[in-house]
């Protein structure tokens, strides 16, 4: 039996966070600086202010947590499968992301997400950086997810960044 998608477990606390059922209703990003770092596996170690007030994750839900503890069931793999890949070849991975709060409520960021190298070139973690998403790309990727949601579709190169 595999994992429940709707639990995530947080590394640092051991505590499960239940995860709410996605709803309908959107909530939007009005810009600023929403940063996140994780280490090289994906953990979340650094989320500011104004991720977790649009998240509503409190600091010690979201430090320790994998990071897809936000991620919407409407994106696709393949999109973070591309991604993973150009972050582990050393390149910044730009993308259009889906993303749910926690009360299920969803909202689109335009996300940037670059390893961060140690003096020998060796990746120690990784920061994403977002950003207001105009409402023509919100339609696009929208349109494109939802061609591309079959996991036939995994390793399509739609998903590569254009970085």
């Amino acid at each position: 039996m595999g994992e429940n998608p709707m639990i995530v477990l947080n590394q640092k606390t051991g505590k499960k966070i239940f995860k709410s059922f996605p709803t309908e209703e959107e909530v939007f990003f009005g810009g600023g600086n929403m940063i996140t770092e994780t280490d090289t596996k994906g953990i979340i170690t650094y989320a500011n202010k104004k991720f977790r007030d649009l998240t509503g994750y409190t600091r010690e839900e979201l430090i320790g947590s994998p990071h897809n503890i936000n991620r919407h069931p409407d994106m696709p793999k393949g999109a973070f499968r591309g991604m993973w890949r150009a972050i582990a070849n050393k390149k910044i991975w730009r993308g259009h992301v889906k993303n749910m709060t926690k009360e299920g409520k969803f909202y689109w960021v335009l996300v940037y997400v670059q390893p961060i190298l140690d003096e020998k070139g060796n990746i120690t973690k990784y920061t994403a950086a977002r950003k207001i998403a105009s409402p023509a790309e919100i339609k696009e990727a929208d349109e494109l997810y939802k061609r591309y949601q079959d996991d036939y579709y995994i390793d399509h190169k739609v998903f590569e960044s254009d970085f």
